[in-house]
C-alpha cells in the first residue's frame, strides 16, 4: 500500500508540473482525463513474435479488462525503425490502477495461469529483448480515447503513431496550443479518424506529445494528410508569428501500425 501511495502520489506530482499550463483548479492533473500506458515491446525475429501475441490475448489483455482498463490496443510496428516491436495501449481513468496494474495481474490467478508460457520462460527463450514504457496523459481538449468506426468490426484499419519532441518546455507548451487552438478542427475537417491525444510525462526524449490515427488503408492516410496541409486554416495556424518565431518542434517520430487480431482498438 506504501509503495502505491507513493508511485501515484509521484507521478501525479510529474503530471501536475508537466501540464499545469492546461489544468483547471481541482486538478491533480485534470478531471476526466484519460491517462495512457504506451508499452513496446521489442522483438527478434523468430517465435517471439507469436508467444507475445498469445500471452497478450488470452493473459494480458482480459486481466486489464478485468481490472476496468478498455479497450486495448494491440499493433505490429510496420513501418518505422526497431522492427519486430508490438505496441500495446493501456488508458485508464485512474492513475492508481494503471501504475498498479503489474502488481494487481501478480495476484490474478485466472492470468497467471494463462501468461505461464510468457512470464517462465527461460533466460536462454526470452519473450522479448526489451520492454519500454512511456507515460502519458490525454489532452485537455481531447480527454479521452476514440475507438475507430471500424475497429468494434475488425475491419481494414491502419494507425500512424506520431511523437514530436520540442526543443524547451516552453516550445512544447506552445505546440500543445497548436492543437487546441485550431489544429483539432483541421484533422477533423480532413476526415482523420484520430484516437488520442496526449502529453508524454514520464518516459524517453521529454518534453514530447504523441498523438494516434486511424485510417482504412495507406492510400487512405496520404490523401488526408494532402487534406489537411492544404487547408487554408492550417495554413494560417502555422504561419503564425506565435508558432514561427522559433522552432518549437525539433524532431518528429511517424511509425505505422497494423493491428494484432486480439486488438480491441
Amino acid at each position: 500500500m506504501e509503495r502505491r501511495r507513493f508511485l501515484t502520489t509521484s507521478l501525479g506530482a510529474s503530471a501536475l508540473a508537466l501540464g499545469a499550463r492546461n489544468l483547471p483548479a481541482q486538478s491533480p492533473v485534470a478531471a476526466g482525463r484519460e491517462y495512457y500506458e504506451l508499452r513496446q515491446y521489442h522483438l527478434q525475429s523468430g517465435p517471439q513474435s507469436k508467444l507475445v501475441e498469445n500471452y497478450l490475448s488470452s493473459a494480458l489483455i482480459p486481466a486489464l479488462n478485468r481490472l476496468g482498463m478498455s479497450p486495448i490496443g494491440a499493433f505490429n510496428l510496420t513501418v518505422g525503425p526497431e522492427t519486430p516491436t508490438i505496441y500495446v495501449l493501456i488508458p485508464s481513468n485512474s492513475l492508481d490502477t494503471l501504475v498498479t496494474a503489474d502488481l494487481r495481474l501478480a495476484e490474478d490467478a485466472e492470468f497467471l495461469k494463462a501468461a505461464d508460457p510468457f512470464w517462465n520462460a527461460p533466460a536462454t527463450q526470452t519473450p522479448y529483448v526489451r520492454i519500454e514504457s512511456t507515460l502519458l496523459v490525454a489532452f485537455e481538449g481531447r480527454p479521452k480515447l476514440k475507438v475507430t468506426p471500424v475497429s468494434a468490426d475488425h475491419g481494414k484499419r491502419v494507425f500512424q503513431l506520431r511523437t514530436y519532441e520540442s526543443p524547451t518546455n516552453k516550445d512544447h507548451v506552445r505546440k500543445v496550443e497548436m492543437f487546441h487552438k485550431g489544429e483539432f478542427a483541421i484533422f477533423e475537417r480532413a476526415g482523420f479518424w484520430p484516437v488520442f491525444y496526449a502529453d508524454a510525462l514520464i518516459g524517453p526524449r521529454l518534453p514530447k506529445l504523441t498523438y494516434m490515427l486511424s485510417f482504412p488503408d495507406l492510400a487512405e492516410m496520404n490523401s488526408k494528410w494532402d487534406a489537411f496541409t492544404s487547408d487554408p486554416e492550417w495554413k494560417k495556424l502555422s504561419g503564425s508569428p506565435r508558432y514561427t518565431e522559433e522552432a518549437i518542434v525539433s524532431n518528429v517520430t511517424n511509425l505505422v501500425l497494423s493491428p494484432l487480431a486480439c486488438s480491441q482498438i
